[in-house]
């Protein structure tokens, strides 16, 4: 009877054992379900806002104040320059490559690839002196606090671009469990939000006062940022990202001529909408 009570435990020992097996095979530990030691890169396309700025230019016989001075972006909108690699930097665009050293937590570089460019044939309030006034049709005589933003007078762009090189730290939260996806090895809804900083390394399109145009890279300054934004990751190493990003952005040695002393200087707001397609995947 002893003998049999053990042989009846061992067996639903061995059973209990075999079922457990199998649910571990049927039920595998899902991709989505840790991040960590993944990398992950992705490419896409941004619109951009900015706020007003005063813009200082300096140099050897001048010295004045351009206040309250708007500006836009340049979009492509849609196009093929977005995938041809001889013409990608074209674009507004933003890369970016990162790694997660927690479930939840990554590091990332990257490069926001803005355009600014200055609204012409605008009057704007300046203060200051700089040589000939008068003679680039920027002149109100109703009004010899103002000048006209003429082509003559001045043409001011970030056009290739505003470039901010920058890291970031962000959180990313799956929260497919809230809108009822039972599987996110198939597709996954992420949030995710961060915070970077990082260095201005624009190339701008400058022409001053009649002064040969002036365009070339330049470190110029430093910038701060916020995003926040959703992640739909499909099949597991794919996904879209949809951004908002905001910062702000202090330039105080902007090149604007090909002469040592010509500088410029300006801060100011950024809004970014973006969209970029991207991977993730372990090494």
């Amino acid at each position: 009877m002893k003998h049999s009570f053990l042989t009846v435990v061992l067996f639903f020992c061995a059973v209990f054992q075999t079922l457990s097996a199998q649910e571990t095979v049927a039920s595998p530990e899902k991709y989505t379900a840790h991040n960590k030691g993944k990398f992950y890169v992705y490419w896409g396309g941004n619109r951009e806002s900015y706020t007003k700025s005063d813009i200082h230019f300096r140099g050897a016989d001048y010295d004045f104040t351009l206040y309250d001075v708007t500006a836009h972006d340049k979009p492509k909108g849609w196009h093929v320059d977005y995938v041809n690699p001889a013409r990608m930097t074209i674009p507004q665009t933003n890369l970016r490559i990162g790694y997660f050293f927690t479930d939840k937590y990554n590091v990332s570089i990257g490069v926001d690839h803005m355009k600014y460019v200055m609204f012409q044939d605008r009057a704007v309030n300046y203060s200051g002196y700089y040589p000939n006034e008068g003679s680039y049709g920027e002149a109100m005589p109703e009004d010899n606090s103002q000048v006209m933003l003429t082509e003559q007078f001045l043409t001011y762009e970030h056009t290739d671009g505003l470039n901010y090189v920058n890291t970031e730290v962000a959180r990313v939260d799956d929260i497919s469990h809230l809108i009822g996806l039972p599987n996110t090895d198939k597709f996954q809804v992420n949030i995710t939000e961060g915070l970077g900083g990082g260095i201005l390394y624009p190339k701008t399109n400058a022409k001053l006062l009649g002064k040969e145009r002036h365009d070339d890279f330049h470190i110029s300054g430093f910038g701060v940022s916020a995003k926040a934004g959703l992640n739909f990751t499909f099949f597991k190493y794919f996904f879209i990202q949809t951004e908002l990003k905001g910062g702000y952005i202090d330039m105080k040695d902007i090149k604007t001529t090909f002469e040592d002393a010509d500088k410029a200087s300006q801060h100011f707001w950024f809004l970014q909408r973006n969209i970029t397609v991207g991977g993730i995947f372990r090494v």
